[in-house]
């Protein structure tokens, strides 16, 4: 070693570690493996950090040499120092004597070692403490000198807490602290290293990385203290993966290396510093798991039963799963639950049947194998839509008898790719709605993903639960809508209505897509004599109770246009029904009152909502029009309603002038009629509100989009229907809408036979044959004998029971009336004869051979009429002869 402040010698020309030697070795490693030699070099040892510096002294005791370490260490001048008596310039006063004595001890030839207090300049106070080795030496004169060291005491006090501290933090440290040398090898460990990989701290000095790590990850660790001792750049926190002696488990340790120096700055080693971080990673990736699951949660109730289809309800939780949790999930349910039983045999034994209703996959697009069951089943794809049953001993059949979620190990098997082939780890959860399981959801892990957990299994289970509460809502909501749907249904007219000299089209839009229901309707009814009822009405509110109500007042209509009275008739007697329906136990309906005292400007106390709401849902508008093909002439009556619309062919649409009237159930107003002559071609519509009416225009500008979708209107019937439809607004869903258009085209002329007969007895004889001759005329030669008979019963009924002039009508068009018209108001009535009567059988008779038959009142009189089928070749007629013989 030299001194002062010479470089370092370079043997490659950079000092880096890749000179003449071992490869990857410093200088200084080579110094302490090979032969000493000579260098140059910076002070590098222990001296550097304890501050040593050297004096001598003459033989007069005075200082004649004085070295420049002394001069920076105890910050007194060689020009103060050289010649000066040690003890009158730097000893205090107080000491001096003593001083003297040793000084003098020391130049008679002996060594002393001890501690001096000293100061820095004269007349100071003493500011140092010094710890001085005085060595005898003999000058070139051989007489007596000394040499001395010296050593700033407060130096080495911080070397020595330097090093107790260090001992204590390397020996008591609960993380391993190991310090590897330039060759990278350990120059030292602590006990808390030797303790996780076994043996004395001492066993393993000398040892590399290799020694007690993996092969890649101590190939990692070598290349990390390489890079961090040759380019002083520290590692953090760099992750190793191993298997500490006598334990089956991996851990993972933190590492974090950084380099070495000496007091001069010449890397010396890399210290490293090991934390088990096994539990801690353990920790954040059940943090990390908690959070994903959290999540997956709140996507979940976000998500799922957004959508009252239970179809897309199940396909909602597997796109939740998929691929955040599984990789292949399935969803089935019970088959019976679907079809609307409550409990389908075999479900609480978990062996009923179920149908695959939602299939997703992250992996592939097959279908999920089921999962094993008991030895010898053969597990295989099931797809969506099949039905299918889980083998009694099968873990799935568990599941769902025991209400509990089960754990399916894949298994493997030499006949070909089942389960475990891909899958090694299913979750079957039941899905449990009001304590009731409705199905089976199965999710499945592919190999390469982690099996499940209990962690996993509480999330599925969770997952399960919400998706089965909305699949059961959702399979009660399709159950009554479908009865709902039958309901409404039930309420209105066949698809294809059919009526004598009218082609028919009609639809019909709910206001609510989640129940199609409402209380608009409309109705196509066949009247005696080949007339039609069409009517079109609107019960306020919408929904399931303006269905109900909408089912009454369609009931009622029937019943009293079955009747055969007037429309102004029937829509008084539908106004008391009303009433009656929407009544308030007084005799009177309560919304009755109220629209009438708005209608006058009076008030009425304030009732609460559910009776106003019990009563309103039965006020109604209804328009009441009887067509007759004979004379295409058509009878209107309203009762508040939009008025119908006629379109003339070339003509404009026309709002007809019927007179509005008042609601249903308001009570109190006669309704008036108009009569309409239709001529053949012309289109007639009747509509409700709901058509023309909306929020975001008023309603004029509704009827006159209304009226001129119908100007265009001339094609077939049912595709002006889609048209006029597709022109309006439909989609505003405010209200039901109902469409009933009819094209007018009447009875050809040679389609109805017109007799007037004289009140008189040979009008009968003259009857039966104008009938014989007509209906030759028309080839029913089959129905000639019946109808001779019939129509000679009812001409007798009116020349005995009537007067006045007699009118026989014949009508041929899907069937044969036949009419009677006299002048009395009398109507017929059927009774039975007793054996011994020698009359009272001919209505009997009339029933028995004709397809239906009746009276109506005209404004002159009355009308008998019968109705005969058509022959269709296939059934035969019925025979007069023995007709008359069963009534005896």
């Amino acid at each position: 070693m030299s001194s002062g402040g010479a470089e370092p010698a370079q043997a490659d020309g950079q000092g880096g570690a890749d000179g003449p030697g071992e490869p990857g070795v410093l200088p200084h490693a080579r110094e302490l493996q090979g032969p000493p030699i000579w260098q140059s070099s910076r002070p590098g040892s222990i001296y550097d950090y304890i501050r040593v510096a050297s004096f001598s002294l003459g033989p007069d005791g005075r200082i004649d040499q004085w070295s420049e370490r002394a001069e920076h260490m105890l910050g007194i001048p060689a020009r103060y120092a050289l010649g000066k008596d040690p003890v009158e310039a730097f000893v205090p006063r107080e000491f001096r004597a003593t001083s003297r004595r040793k000084v003098s001890e020391i130049l008679d030839g002996r060594e002393w070692t001890g501690l001096v207090p000293y100061r820095r300049e004269e007349g100071g106070e003493a500011d140092g403490l010094a710890e001085i080795y005085v060595m005898p030496s003999r000058d070139e004169n051989g007489e007596r000198a000394a040499v001395c060291l010296v050593v700033d005491v407060r130096a080495l006090r911080g070397i020595e807490t330097d090093l107790a501290a260090s001992q204590a933090v390397f020996g008591q440290s609960p993380m391993g602290f190991t310090l590897f040398g330039t060759d990278l090898r350990l120059l030292r460990v602590n006990e808390r290293f030797a303790t996780v990989f076994g043996g004395p701290a001492s066993k393993y000095r000398g040892c590399g990385p290799h020694d007690f790590l993996p092969r890649s990850e101590a190939e990692r660790m070598t290349a990390a203290l390489r890079r961090v001792l040759e380019t002083g750049e520290p590692v953090t926190e760099m992750q190793l993966v191993g298997m500490a002696p006598g334990e089956e488990d991996r851990r993972r340790w933190s590492v974090s290396l950084y380099r070495l120096h000496g007091a001069s700055g010449r890397p010396i080693g890399v210290a490293a510093l090991a934390a088990d971080v096994t539990g801690r990673r353990r920790a954040e990736r059940e943090a990390a798991s908690a959070r994903r699951n959290l999540a997956l949660l709140n996507e979940a109730g976000a998500r799922i039963g957004n959508s009252l289809d239970l179809e897309t309800t199940a396909r909602t939780l597997l796109d939740v799963a998929v691929p955040q949790f599984c990789d292949l999930a399935s969803v089935d349910l019970y088959q019976g639950l679907l079809s609307g039983d409550e409990a389908p045999p075999g479900m609480s034994d978990g062996s009923a049947e179920l149908r695959r209703v939602a299939f997703a996959s992250a992996v592939s697009d097959a279908p999920l194998p089921t999962a094993p069951g008991a030895p010898g089943d053969a597990p295989g794809p099931v797809a969506v839509g099949a039905v299918h049953r889980y083998p009694f001993n099968s873990p799935c059949a568990g599941a769902l008898r025991t209400a509990h979620a089960q754990i399916i190990p894949g298994r493997e098997s030499d006949d070909g790719p089942e389960l475990g082939a891909v899958v090694h780890s299913t979750l079957a959860v039941p899905m449990v709605a009001r304590d009731t399981v409705v199905g089976l959801v199965q999710f499945s892990r592919t190999k390469g993903s982690e099996p499940f957990g209990e962690r996993d299994t509480a999330l599925a289970v969770e997952l399960a639960a919400r998706a089965a509460v909305c699949i059961d809502n959702a399979r009660l909501y399709r159950r009554e809508h479908e009865r709902a749907l039958i309901l409404q249904r039930s309420l209105l007219p066949p698809g294809d209505p059919e009526a004598a000299g009218l082609d028919i089209a009609c639809r019909y839009l709910p206001g609510t897509t989640a129940t199609e229901v409402g209380g608009d309707w409309f109705d196509v009814i066949e009247l005696p004599g080949h007339r039609t009822a069409l009517v079109v009405g609107d019960v306020m509110g919408r929904g399931l109770r303006a269905a109900v109500a909408m089912g009454e007042l369609r009931t009622a209509v029937r019943t009293l246009a079955l009747l055969d009275l007037e429309p102004a008739e029937v829509l008084s007697a539908l106004d008391e029904i009303a009433r009656g329906l929407g009544g308030d136990g007084e005799g009177r309906s309560s919304s009755a009152r109220s629209a009438r005292s708005r209608s006058e400007g009076t008030g009425e106390p304030r009732r609460s909502a559910r009776t106003a709401d019990l009563s309103e849902v039965y006020l109604a508008t209804c328009v009441y029009a009887v067509y007759d093909p004979v004379t295409r002439r058509c009878t209107f009556a309203n009762a508040g309603h939009l008025p119908p619309v006629l379109v003339e062919d070339g003509e404009d649409a026309l709002l007809l002038d019927v007179p509005p009237g008042m609601p249903l159930g308001v009570g109190g107003e006669p309704f008036e009629e108009i009569e309409v002559e239709l001529p053949d071609g012309a289109l007639l519509a009747l509509y409700t509100d709901g058509l023309v009416e909306s929020r975001h225009h008023p309603l004029e500008e509704g009827l006159q989009a209304f009226r001129t979708a119908l100007s265009g209107a001339d094609r077939p019937l049912e595709d002006a229907c889609d048209q006029v439809l597709s022109a309006m607004d439909t989609s505003h869903g405010e209200d039901d809408i109902a469409l009933l258009m009819a094209r007018v085209h009447g009875l050809p002329k040679d389609a109805v036979g017109d007799w007037s007969l004289a009140p008189e007895a040979r009008s009968v004889a003259r009857a039966r044959e104008l009938a014989r001759d007509q209906l030759t005329d028309w080839g029913l030669q089959d129905l000639v004998d019946t109808t001779e008979l019939l129509v000679s019963e009812l001409v007798t009924n009116a020349l005995r029971h009537g007067h006045g002039e007699i009118r026989l009508r014949l009508l041929l068009d899907r069937t044969l009336v036949c009419e009677v018209w006299d002048a009395d108001l009398a109507q017929p009535r059927r009774r039975r004869a007793r054996d011994t009567d020698e009359g009272g059988r001919g209505l009997q008779l009339v029933g028995l051979l004709s397809q239906g038959w009746g009276s109506r009142r005209t404004p002159r009189g009355k009308t008998v009429w019968f109705e005969l089928a058509l022959p269709d070749g296939e059934s035969a007629a019925v025979d007069p002869t023995e007709a008359l013989l069963s009534l005896f």
